[in-house]
C-alpha cells in the first residue's frame, strides 16, 4: 500500500459523504495526454440545452460538449530532478516569480496545492510563463509524473481560479518549536493531504490537539454538523493518519468554547420559538 492508495481511500470516503449528503455533480471532466503534450479537456454539461431549444418543448434536450486543447511544452533544466513546464499562457505577471519549497508553503496558491498532491513532487516554482516542478529523487520517473502534472495544469487553468490568493497560512497547523515530532507529522499530513481534499467540498478541518494517541479535530464550513462527517473522519482521515503515523490511535471531532456557546444560544432560541407556537395554539 502506498500514498496514492491512501489518497484514493480518502477520496472514496469523501465521495460516500457526498452521496449521504445528497450532493450531485452536474459536470464531468476527463483529461487526455499525448506524447507531444497536447492536453484535451472534454466537459459535458448534462441536460443543459440552448435557450432556444428549451423554448421548444417538442424537441428533445441536447447535450452540449465543449472541447479545449492546451499544448504544454517541457524543457530540461540543469537539475535532472527539475523539469520546466510551459503552458503557453501567463502564469504570473511579467518579472514576477514565486517559490514553494514544500507543501505547507503552498497555502496561497491553489495550483501549487494541486501539484503537491501528486506523489513524488518535492517543490514547485512559478515564473511569468512557466512552472518548474522538482521531484523527490532520481527513483521517481518523469514518464510517470508528467501525465499527472499535465492533467493538473490543464484542470487548473480551465477552472479560472487565480494562481495566487491572499490566503494566510493556517495557524493551527503551523509547526512550532514546542511541537513533538508526532504533532509535527500530524500537522504536515493535515496540510498536505487531508485539508486540500476536504476544502474541495467547501469545508475545512482544524487541528485542536493530540492527547494519549487521539487526534482532536474541528470541522468547519460544509463539514459542520454534516451527517456524513463521521464517515469522513473515521473512514478517511483516521485511516490515513494511522497509515502514516502508527502512534495515532483514533480521531475525534471536538468543538471549541465559541461553538459550544453558539450551540447553547441556538438551542435557547429554538426553545423560545416552540414555546411561542404552543402559546398561540392554546
Amino acid at each position: 500500500m502506498n500514498a496514492n492508495i491512501m489518497d484514493k481511500i480518502l477520496a472514496n470516503t469523501l465521495n460516500v459523504s457526498r452521496r449521504l449528503a445528497r450532493r450531485t455533480t452536474a459536470t464531468c471532466q476527463r483529461f487526455k495526454t499525448c506524447e507531444d503534450h497536447p492536453v484535451r479537456m472534454y466537459t459535458d454539461y448534462n441536460n443543459r440545452a440552448l435557450k432556444s431549444c428549451l423554448l421548444a418543448p417538442t424537441k428533445p434536450a441536447i447535450n452540449i460538449t465543449q472541447k479545449r486543447t492546451m499544448f504544454i511544452q517541457t524543457q530540461d533544466t540543469p537539475n535532472p530532478n527539475s523539469l520546466k513546464f510551459l503552458p503557453g499562457i501567463s502564469v504570473l505577471e511579467p518579472g514576477q516569480t514565486k517559490d514553494f519549497p514544500n507543501a505547507p508553503d503552498a497555502y496561497c496558491s491553489p495550483l501549487a496545492k494541486m501539484l503537491f498532491r501528486i506523489e513524488g513532487v518535492k517543490a514547485v516554482f512559478f515564473g511569468p510563463d512557466f512552472i518548474t516542478v522538482t521531484k523527490t529523487d532520481e527513483d521517481v520517473e518523469w514518464r510517470l509524473l508528467k501525465p499527472e502534472i499535465f492533467a493538473v495544469i490543464m484542470d487548473f487553468f480551465a477552472s479560472g481560479l487565480p494562481v495566487l490568493t491572499d490566503e494566510q497560512p493556517a495557524s493551527d497547523t503551523q509547526i512550532s518549536e514546542d511541537d513533538s515530532e508526532i504533532v509535527q507529522m500530524i500537522k504536515e499530513l493535515l496540510d498536505t493531504r487531508i485539508r486540500p481534499t476536504v476544502q474541495e467540498d467547501g469545508g475545512d478541518i482544524v487541528f485542536m490537539g493530540f492527547e494519549e494517541g487521539i487526534v482532536k479535530l474541528k470541522m468547519q464550513g460544509s463539514c459542520t454538523n454534516c451527517p456524513s462527517s463521521v464517515v469522513t473522519l473515521k473512514n478517511g482521515v483516521q485511516n490515513m493518519m494511522q497509515f502514516y503515523i502508527p502512534e495515532v490511535l483514533g480521531v475525534i471531532q471536538v468543538e471549541d468554547d465559541t461553538d459550544k456557546i453558539a450551540k447553547k444560544e441556538f438551542e435557547k432560541f429554538e426553545a423560545k420559538i416552540k414555546q411561542a407556537k404552543t402559546s398561540e395554539k392554546e
